[in-house]
């Protein structure tokens, strides 16, 4: 087949694509005229400064990230057959690590479909397209998702800031089977309740799971306070683990009726509180009302981004941090998270320990903690590696 080309800059590093770096930035590419016309999402096939083809690549001139890399064959065919392939490779390791069809399937680039996020519900999946080139390949890449897993269940969940950096509009759409209400997920002996298609994001965080589990045996037999709970977290894997109660903190009123839900149906409710309010107003509500707790955690969203926000965003978990120490009670936890791309773990580390500090409180690191092996990282993308859970254990 003809396909077009696309050249990298005489000072572009074509060494690192060689060895593994799945992107190439706008400025690393030669965008002449015939460049600029491709219509995102386009398959090219990328050169280096000498001509030597370097694989096949999807383009988004409109993009910071202006191509990916899909295929180190330039001749690669990307219909249902490729995308089977990818997908099978993708199950098998799910399979290997649980027990039951409840996790993250696909992990954009370190499961070699650059931009694309699968998150599986049992029989449903939910997809996001977060790239061009996989919206424009949505309907191969669904009909191998159910040839592969045999979910009878798709959603496309189009929404985000990343879709809004690749110039496509948000949806979110059924695109096969029917979902008539929120899907129970077992995990860490906890029941989770899931809406695919009104929630965040896919509709539940798969990638905090190990540390869910970490933080269950921390609290094991005291007082929880979970702040950005979302529909249950840490608190409700917490109560399964053993505590003794457990307060929930989440902006979104449904969200927290979800995590309500999920207790009741675990047996969980008696045990379970929740208190919808802005977080940092709580940790501050909660600091003048003199509550203690054993483990205090804070799971905020992305504070940093992108790298315009890093300074705001470090500014923001030191905040959090200082606000949620002193809740503390003395010899308890504190865990600290983080999803910002753009915060590396030594400088959201130092954040955190600044705002212990602040807060009147000294402790010891005890653990860090990452993403699940169902989220894994591509040793030459940083950006795959995006999760860090910070344990803390406070002196009195």
């Amino acid at each position: 087949m003809t396909r077009p080309t696309v050249r990298l800059r005489p000072k572009a590093e074509a060494r690192a694509l060689r060895h593994g770096f799945p992107w190439v930035y706008a400025d690393e590419l030669v965008t002449d005229r015939r460049t600029q016309a491709l219509a995102p999402g386009t398959l090219a096939v990328l050169e280096d400064a000498e001509r030597r083809a370097l694989g096949l690549v999807t383009v988004n001139v409109s993009s910071k990230i202006i191509a990916r890399m899909l295929d180190r064959d330039p001749e690669a065919v990307i219909d249902e057959g490729w995308f089977a392939e990818r997908l099978t490779r993708a199950l098998a390791l799910r399979e290997r690590l649980f027990d039951q069809p409840f996790y993250r399937l696909v992990h954009a680039e370190a499961d070699g479909l650059p931009g694309v996020v699968i998150d599986r519900f049992g029989e449903a999946a939910v997809i996001q397209p977060n790239a061009a080139w996989a919206e424009t390949h949505l309907s191969e890449l669904e009909a191998a998702l159910v040839r592969v897993t045999g979910v009878t269940t798709v959603v496309k969940n189009g929404t985000g800031r990343a879709r809004g950096l690749e110039g496509l509009a948000e949806e979110t759409v059924v695109l096969r089977g029917g979902l008539s209400a929120p899907v129970p997920v077992p995990m860490n002996g906890a029941t989770y309740m899931a809406d695919l298609t009104g929630g965040q994001k896919t509709g539940l965080f798969y990638d905090q799971r190990p540390n869910h589990a970490f933080a269950a045996r921390l609290g094991r037999g005291g007082s929880v306070l979970d702040v950005f709970t979302h529909v249950g977290g840490f608190a409700l894997a917490a109560l399964a683990g053993g505590a003794e109660r457990a307060l929930a903190v989440d902006a979104s009123g449904p969200a927290l009726a979800l995590a309500e839900a999920g207790a009741k149906l675990a047996g969980l409710g008696d045990r379970f509180e929740t208190r919808q309010a802005d977080a940092f107003q709580a940790l501050e509500a909660l600091g003048a009302e003199g509550a203690r707790f054993d483990l205090v955690i804070c799971d905020p969203p992305a504070f940093a981004p992108a790298k315009p926000a890093l300074e705001a965003g470090l500014r923001a978990y030191e905040r959090l941090a200082r606000l949620a120490a002193p809740l503390v009670a003395p010899g308890g936890y504190l865990v600290l998270c983080s999803c910002s791309h753009a915060a590396d773990l030594s400088a959201f580390r130092n954040a955190s320990a600044r705002g212990i500090g602040r807060g009147g409180r000294r402790g010891q690191l005890i653990h860090t903690g990452f993403a699940g092996p169902d989220h894994p990282i591509l040793p030459q993308l940083a950006e795959s590696g995006y999760l860090k859970s910070l344990f803390f254990r406070l002196d009195g």
